[in-house]
């Protein structure tokens, strides 16, 4: 079994691993059925890539819940990451449509401007994107129209359109990926929980200590999620960031431990993971109104 990771700098390369025309060396629409038989492998991206697998979901569970999303699944995936399986020697048919634009197409552009808003390409494999019958048409639709423009002969207007097109699937995965938060609704709540449990733990052990302040990036890995689908998640569920959420629970335990006179604000402020007993004092008088040795004092 090869566990090498193949480089895919460009457009064209990808093209022709599909065996397909290169009708644009920045961006290609591709339709899975047509290309060519291909291995697995693992792949490095140098480009942004929407992959919409055919494939039948079944029955998805997330917690106790069950989701009927047989149609397709969207994987994202942006410069510089790794997809796929490793090889195992076979030549495969792939299924469905895939995407892929380089970043030089939209610079200056737009979309260049709001890639930041599609956190979902920093999503892991896991937390892909389930689509109905009707979700998948939409990403087709909006595959189809770029093909055509493909196709069109090239004008002045050729980069505004795909962009714009880009940029509308983009806003329709945006869409979709609510619903999935929503449809989820149960397991978010789980993962809340445990989150809470999470921050809990951290302050009662050593950890502040030894590691610091904890981080979003931190509390992902021990919920065993991606950075970024953590943060959006605790946003749609508290409307806090995952930050803000931390720093919350972090004043709730100063609160308490403040109240224990027999400990300076400075050991405090070291216990919970601070650095600089002067930072600690700044995040609390702004989060609480009070200094705090001027909360020491109003409360006892």
């Amino acid at each position: 079994m090869d566990d090498k990771i193949l480089k895919m700098e460009t457009v064209h390369q990808y093209n022709t691993r599909m065996g397909i025309e290169t009708l644009h060396p920045l961006v290609s629409v591709v339709d899975m059925s047509k290309a060519a038989m291909i291995r697995r492998g693992r792949m490095n991206y140098g480009f942004y890539a929407i992959f919409l697998k055919e494939v039948n979901c079944g029955d998805l569970i997330y917690g106790r819940q069950y989701y009927d999303y047989q149609e397709g699944t969207i994987v994202c995936v942006a410069p510089g990451q790794i997809s796929g399986v490793r090889d195992n020697g076979e030549l495969i048919q792939p299924k469905g449509w895939a995407l892929v634009f380089h970043p030089d197409l939209i610079r200056g552009t737009s979309l260049a401007h709001n890639m930041k808003n599609y956190t979902f390409f920093s999503y892991e494999a896991n937390e892909a994107l389930h689509l109905s019958e009707q979700e998948r048409q939409i990403v087709i639709d909006c595959m189809k129209k770029i093909d055509h423009e493909l196709k069109h002969a090239i004008d002045k207007h050729s980069k505004t359109l795909i962009t714009i097109y880009i940029e509308l699937l983009l806003d329709y995965c945006l869409r979709f990926y609510e619903r999935q938060f929503i449809t989820r609704s149960n397991v978010n709540k789980d993962v809340l929980v445990r989150f809470e449990e999470l921050l809990d733990e951290y302050f009662r052990t050593d950890k502040p200590q030894t590691i610091g302040l904890p981080s979003v990036k931190y509390c992902a890995e021990q919920l065993c999620l991606s950075p970024n689908y953590f943060g959006d998640l605790i946003k749609k569920e508290t409307g806090k960031t995952a930050q803000e959420y931390i720093q919350i629970k972090l004043i709730d335990t100063a609160k308490e431990r403040i109240l224990d006179t027999s400990k300076t604000v400075s050991e405090i402020a070291y216990e919970l993971g601070f650095q600089y007993p002067q930072h600690f004092s700044r995040i609390f008088k702004k989060r609480v109104g009070y200094t705090p040795n001027e909360y020491r004092s109003v409360q006892n």
